[in-house]
């Protein structure tokens, strides 16, 4: 008859898909427990399993059958989304448990658009999830989340909430002027308002704040490695030379400030013709993963150059929302959980999970 060990030590040899590591090294075992035959095996995952939780039951009881089938196996797989350490030395966010900051090297590569499908994408998983806008001179959240016009409350007047679209928390800029109304701020001005908008933002227990970043590595991209808590980050690209000789400066600011890079996302990779369905790398072929090679992060994931992502972003309907079932989703919740997997094997934040105490004289 197995032993808990033999079975700690079958599951040793199982690398999950996602967190690219075994379930025992990664620490996600969490009990084992053999009674008449049977194995009652508890798992808790740090990031969200959506559909994939009854994949990995079943893969993992082939894994096991396999293995010694003089057991049965119950699996109890479970997840939960923990605060993890940031780099910055500043208090880390109330309500908030990891910020990831998405950023690219330069403009037109597509970095809005898959902030805010990326979001979506870890919000139908079945994480609480948040979404600023940091692009104080060119706001486009409120367009894509199709909330443009309307603008937040407050119920204290000392901070405001976020407007909720779509399953998201966001906030923007964009909700506090009018939209032709052209932001001619100096940095340390543009910085000092990304601070407030972050910061006097009520967020409703949020598991992970995604931060579209303006293209480059300026003010703004400094102030928010130095002076907010980011957790993590990741970088969008396209195949094409300049824009990877772009994102690896975004890169080489994410390792100054120690800000850890989940890896790389690369889009544009592909078009297909949509008379006669030939696709053709248009931009160039396996720059992104040369990319990811190169720094040694990950290639979370491809998008294609599609017009139907581009229309339904601009008509407020992105197309995690829009189309759910389509191929293109499925690439947006597969990059989610890649880069939710790879969060959660950094170092955690232990400090959050306990209350502050304070002791008065009575």
């Amino acid at each position: 008859m197995a032993t808990e060990q033999q079975i700690r030590e079958n599951l040793s040899q199982y690398r999950d898909p996602l967190l690219k590591e075994d379930l025992v090294e990664a620490k996600a075992l969490k009990n084992i427990e053999l009674s008449d035959g049977e194995a009652r095996i508890s798992i808790k995952l740090g990031f969200p399993l959506g559909q994939y939780k009854q994949q990995l039951e079943q893969d993992l009881t082939d894994f096991l059958t396999k293995l010694d089938d003089s057991l049965s196996y119950k699996l109890d797989i479970s997840w939960r989304v923990d605060a993890h350490v940031h780099p910055a030395k500043v208090q880390a966010m109330p309500n908030v448990k990891n910020i990831i900051a998405v950023a690219s090297g330069k403009g037109g590569v597509g970095k809005s658009t898959t902030s805010v499908n990326l979001a979506l994408a870890l919000s139908a998983l079945g994480a609480n999830v948040g979404i600023l806008d940091a692009d104080i001179y060119g706001p486009s959240m409120p367009i894509m989340l199709g909330t443009q016009g309307k603008n937040p409350e407050t119920l204290d007047k000392k901070s405001i909430m976020p407007i909720e679209s779509l399953g998201l928390q966001s906030m923007s800029i964009g909700y506090l002027v009018k939209p032709e109304q052209a932001m001619v701020w100096r940095g340390p001005m543009a910085s000092g308002a990304l601070q407030q908008l972050i910061n006097d933002t009520q967020w409703k227990d949020l598991d992970y704040l995604i931060i579209d970043l303006p293209p480059g590595t300026g003010d703004i991209q400094l102030t928010m490695a130095q002076k907010i808590p980011v957790t993590a980050s990741v970088v969008v690209t396209t195949p094409q030379d300049i824009a990877l000789a772009d994102a690896r400066k975004a890169v080489t600011m994410f390792n100054k400030v120690s800000v850890p890079v989940l890896g790389v996302v690369e889009n544009m990779a592909t078009h297909t013709c949509s008379n006669c369905g030939h696709e053709e790398h248009i931009f160039g072929q396996g720059g992104g993963d040369a990319l990811a090679k190169e720094i040694g992060v990950e290639l979370l994931g491809s998008l294609p150059l599609s017009l139907n992502i581009r229309e339904q972003t601009d008509a407020g309907e992105p197309t995690v929302v829009k189309e759910p079932e389509s191929e293109v989703t499925q690439r947006y919740l597969d990059i989610a959980q890649r880069m939710a997997a790879k969060l959660s094997l950094e170092s955690k934040d232990f400090k959050v999970s306990f209350p502050s105490i304070s002791i008065e004289n009575t």
